[in-house]
Order: C-alpha cells, then structure tokens, then sequence
C-alpha cells in the first residue's frame, strides 16, 4: 500500500480494503468489509457503514453517512453531511415494542453512479439509484431514481434540468 493516509483518530477496521493514494481524516469511521478504490478522500466525521463499496477517486465530505450496503462508483462525489439510507421502513421497535434486531430488517443499499454528486445535506433514500454524472443539489430528499446527467432539487427532489 503506498501514499495511504489515514489520520490517527479514525477508526477503520483491519478487515477494510483502502486502495493507494487514499486520505481517511480525523473522526472518520470505515467499517469492516468496506473497499475503498485508489485515491479516494473520506473527510472529518464521516461513517462508511459494513461492506460499502466505494469506486476510485471518489470524494466523501465531512460528516457524510453512507450506509450498507451501498455502493459508489469511480469520480463520484458525496458531499458534507450528506445520507444514503438502508431502511426503507425504519422502526427501533416492532409493535409489541420489542426492539428490532438485525434479523428483522433488509437493507437496501443506495447506488451512486460515475462521476454523480450528492450535495451537502442531502438525503438519499434507501434503494435509489442516482445516474451517471446526475446531481442532486444541496439540501435534496431524494425519493426516486435520478436518470443519468439528471439534476434534481428540493424537497421532494424534482428534476429541473441537466448536467
């Protein structure tokens, strides 16, 4: 492994893959079974949660949560704060009020496509499928699939134009 950077304070499991020339920052969190492609950036405070895939060249900004078990293709950019969820219906507890354990819920991954961006701020729900070189802008709740070169804003996220 050469030009790995990885700040003393981040957490990130032996069981992770980081390609060459990645940078990991201060607080960042990369769980185990992560792949993390060549010269990728994970800022301040992010989380990448268990088996995530993360292409080459991809930028994940601080603070960002990316959650299993999605996958980010190469060029592609995540920006500060941003959400790509994994539960579709999310519930702490049944309704007998048993808390819910892992075998009570199937994640469904977010998929960011080359060279996308999610702006800061943005959520993207679980199971959506944002296009190649799409844009979600700043602040976006993304329900539906964006289409490649898409550009969608607000809340709800409508397509206003292209990119």
């Amino acid at each position: 492994m050469t030009g790995i950077r990885i700040h003393p304070s981040a957490d990130v499991d032996q069981s992770a893959i980081v390609g060459d020339g990645c940078t990991i920052w201060h607080l960042a969190q990369v769980r185990e079974g992560t792949s993390l492609g060549t010269d990728c950036v994970v800022g301040r405070g992010a989380y990448l949660g268990p088996g995530v895939q993360v292409g080459a060249n991809v930028k994940i900004q601080n603070y960002a949560l990316v959650y299993e078990p999605a996958v980010i293709r190469k060029h592609a950019f995540i920006g500060p704060a941003a959400v790509l969820t994994n539960d579709r219906n999310p519930r702490s507890t049944d309704t007998s009020g048993r808390l819910k354990l892992k075998e009570d819920w199937d994640p469904s991954g977010v998929l960011v496509g080359i060279g996308a961006s999610i702006g800061a701020r943005a959520v993207v729900l679980a199971g959506v499928s944002v296009g190649e070189w799409a844009l979600a802008g700043a602040g976006a709740v993304v329900l539906r699939d964006i289409p490649a070169h898409g550009l969608v804003v607000g809340n709800p996220a409508t397509q206003v134009g292209w990119v």
